[in-house]
């Protein structure tokens, strides 16, 4: 499965930092405002903003939370010239430092759309917990299993996925994500939101 993804960019400290930045000044929101509404401290988010950080998928998802986008969005890079179409190999991946997992933002960056589409391969042992949080607008999500297979919690309800198997849910719902199996586990997960 390793072979789905190359390695990622150099640059996506710095496109991550850009764009919750440019987020943060579109919302006119200060540090502050930001770090009490994401219950990320204040100096995390600077260093995010800085670059000087490599933030984990948790953090990120708070981030985006706090500031009422997908964490797909947070891998875009702002242009003007939004294309209905991104080739494979423009498509933006990312590992999360905590838990090794990568993802891949399948659909095109920027282009005005409900719809986004992500695809990961979760390492064997990861466990990534997002908090529950209610977003400015409804995100939901369905997560498509394609190999292996792996558990996800959504509030206290457990749920095994095996190949083949989708779950539906809404974001603003405590989720954990766990990979209990010797192997790797391949998913898609498309999200729906209103913006």
């Amino acid at each position: 499965m390793k072979e789905i993804f190359e390695k990622p960019p150099s640059d996506i400290n710095l496109r991550i930092a850009n764009r919750v930045s440019a987020l943060r000044a579109e919302r006119e929101m200060s540090l502050e405002t930001l770090a009490t509404r994401c219950n990320v401290s204040r100096s995390m988010i600077s260093l995010i903003e800085r670059g000087e950080s490599s933030p984990t998928a948790v953090v990120l998802e708070k981030l985006a939370k706090g500031l009422g986008v997908t964490l797909a969005s947070l891998f875009e890079d702002p242009r003007n010239d939004a294309s209905p179409l991104v080739k494979r190999d423009d498509q933006l991946q990312w590992t999360d430092p905590q838990s090794g997992y990568l993802r891949r933002n399948i659909s095109p960056p920027h282009f005005r759309s409900p719809i986004q589409i992500v695809e990961v391969v979760f390492p064997p042992g990861a466990t990534v917990a997002y908090e529950a949080g209610i977003r400015e607008t409804g995100i939901h999500q369905q997560v498509w299993v394609l190999e292996g297979c792996m558990e996800l919690t959504v509030n206290q309800q457990r749920y095994c996925l095996q190949q083949g198997d989708c779950l539906a849910m809404r974001e603003d719902q405590a989720i954990v994500y766990q990979n209990t199996t010797d192997l790797p586990a391949h998913y898609v997960v498309v999200i729906n939101s209103d913006f």
